[in-house]
């Protein structure tokens, strides 16, 4: 039988909203709206984001992001791809549970992942990260700033800012709820060199991040050797469902690696063929894993950069 709110719940989060529709409405470019979540599983919502490239129409809404909601606290996992749109995922934890967003939980350091890190930095979010997502973000901030501002717009952009995380992940780390306890873990260069996934063990819920991707080609931005060689540490843990980086909200594990694994296994094929045969780099690229053409969203999008990138870490093997 479901449990009925108390009057004073119904008018406290009736407040909560009312206030949060306000603030909203202040600030420049916010649209004040609540992203549309799902619930996967007890306790956890996800927003399925879309397969585009970040621009002004889509708000930079483009990658899997969502919360987790404990007895005492709430962790969101991914801020989004703009200060609107994490605004709207705080609005959506607010609509949920009036709990305190204790964790904002970065699984890497691309925009369409931490662009909306200042909306959590505004209410006190103490944000997470890999070991090397600090540097990674000093090292890549100010180019994702000047290149994202033309597809993006001035307005959207406005409120955007490089937030760095302030507790660090060094190989894993426990973050707790209340009643509900979220293993966090590092791992070695993959996608890109500071990717971090979360385990809801209440649930058996994988927040993979970019290290799975579905319906929505890879995108290559660290090591493919060093991918495939942690795709088994990663299918060997013990979740029941995935969220992924990109694709549906949630996905059998670890199934959900199957078509990332062919991908990568064919590009890698293709490109140590280029190299044995003497092909440089400028014709082999066309000629790496063609097949795969059809099966992925985006894939004109990413799929050079991707054979490119793997063709030259391969060629010094």
């Amino acid at each position: 039988m479901a449990h009925l709110p108390s009057r004073r719940s119904v008018l406290r989060a009736g407040f909560i909203l009312g206030v949060s529709s306000l603030i909203s409405a202040a600030r420049p470019g916010a649209a004040g709206s609540v992203l549309p979540m799902r619930e996967v599983a007890e306790g956890i919502h996800v927003f399925g984001g879309k397969h585009e490239l970040m621009d002004a129409s889509n708000k930079g809404e483009i990658c899997n992001v969502g919360f987790i909601v404990g007895k005492d606290a709430v962790a969101v996992v991914d801020s989004g791809g703009s200060v609107v749109e994490g605004r709207a995922l705080i609005a959506a934890v607010r609509a949920v549970t009036d709990r305190p967003i204790r964790y904002l939980v970065n699984t890497h350091m691309h925009p369409d992942h931490v662009f909306g890190n200042a909306a959590f930095a505004e209410i006190g979010a103490e944000i997470v990260g890999h070991r090397n997502l600090p540097r990674a973000l000093a090292n890549r901030g100010s180019f994702y700033l000047s290149s994202y501002r033309e597809a993006m717009g001035s307005e959207l952009m406005g409120d955007i800012r490089i937030v760095p995380p302030e507790v660090l992940v060094e190989t894993e780390r426990e973050l707790d709820l209340g009643g509900r306890s979220l293993v966090l873990k590092a791992w070695k260069p993959a996608h890109t060199d500071n990717d971090l996934t979360v385990f809801d063990a209440a649930t058996r819920t994988l927040f993979a991040g970019d290290l799975c991707f579905m319906e929505h080609l890879p995108t290559l931005d660290g090591s493919i050797r060093g991918w495939i060689e942690q795709l088994q540490l990663l299918a060997a843990i013990g979740a029941d469902q995935a969220v992924p980086g990109h694709g549906p909200v949630a996905a059998k594990w670890p199934d959900a690696l199957d078509d990332e694994r062919r991908y990568f296994e064919a590009v890698v094929r293709d490109v140590r063929k280029a190299i044995a045969d003497g092909i440089p780099m400028a014709e082999a690229v066309d000629r790496i894993a063609p097949e795969e053409r059809g099966r992925w969203r985006l894939f004109d999008e990413h799929h050079l950069r991707n054979a490119t990138a793997a063709f030259a870490e391969l060629e010094w093997e």
